[in-house]
């Protein structure tokens, strides 16, 4: 994602397990999904770098620093995606989940180890699933 900053973000996901869990009204199925997500910094403008040279790195958890934050608009994304496909007791099904970034805050108080600003972003959850024929799958999600 591009940052009004000039920033760029990954928002990456990961579909970590996936299985039936009783009845719904989409095909039938109820499908529980456990997701995870995490953000990397891809490129910073240098005139951020500069403004946190010299400042102290990010304290270790736990919490967050509560000084320094503010509000930096998201200029454009992709949503980040993962498909899988599941075995039920209504047959093969393809499982999204898709993660779109919300809001994002920096803090130029406080440096990461790559020497950047600190970077924090909330992100949404879109879960969906439906039946698909004639594919093959041997894993377990």
């Amino acid at each position: 994602m591009k940052l009004v900053d000039g920033a760029i973000l990954k928002l990456r996901i990961a579909v970590v397990h996936a299985r039936e869990a009783g009845f719904s009204p989409f095909a039938g199925v109820n499908i529980d999904v456990k997701a995870i997500g995490g953000v990397a910094t891809l490129g910073v403008p240098e005139e951020l770098k500069e403004k946190v040279k010299d400042k102290p790195l990010m304290p270790p958890s736990p919490g967050l620093p509560k000084d320094g934050w503010e509000i930096v608009d998201i200029k454009e994304q992709e949503p980040a995606m993962e498909e899988v496909i599941i075995d039920t007791s209504k047959g093969k099904f393809l499982v999204r989940v898709v993660a779109e970034a919300t809001m994002v805050a920096r803090n130029l108080d406080y440096k990461s180890t790559l020497g950047e600003p600190i970077y924090w972003v909330s992100w949404v959850w879109k879960i969906s699933w439906k039946p698909i024929q004639g594919v093959k799958h041997d894993g377990e999600y």
